[in-house]
């Protein structure tokens, strides 16, 4: 029974890692503009640290077309709400 749960919590282990590491794939995705990690340089906005609510409110505004922009309205309509949310919550974990 200890092997059984033991085999359960790694598999579960290993399932939570390859989640983060798709959130870290779509968080690249912006590092042209906003950073590596979302720490931009001078004249971008950095995204590391912030509000993830904020975030996540900014980013849902540019894909409903409430918020103008050049291009995050385009980015953010591939992403599912879900996706979006993870995005934002992984850059409010990081250091600015």
């Amino acid at each position: 029974m200890k092997w059984l749960a033991a085999g359960v919590l790694c598999a579960a282990a290993a399932g939570a890692q390859a989640q983060v590491n798709q959130i870290k794939v779509w968080a690249a995705a912006c590092a042209n503009c906003h950073g590596t990690d979302g720490r931009a340089q001078p004249g971008m906005e950095s995204l590391a640290g912030k509000n993830k609510d904020e975030l996540l409110q900014k980013l849902m505004d540019f894909k409903t077309g409430r918020k103008p922009a050049t291009i995050m309205h385009q980015l953010s309509k591939g992403y599912s709400d879900e996706q979006l949310a993870q995005i934002a919550g992984y850059f409010a974990t990081q250091k600015k």
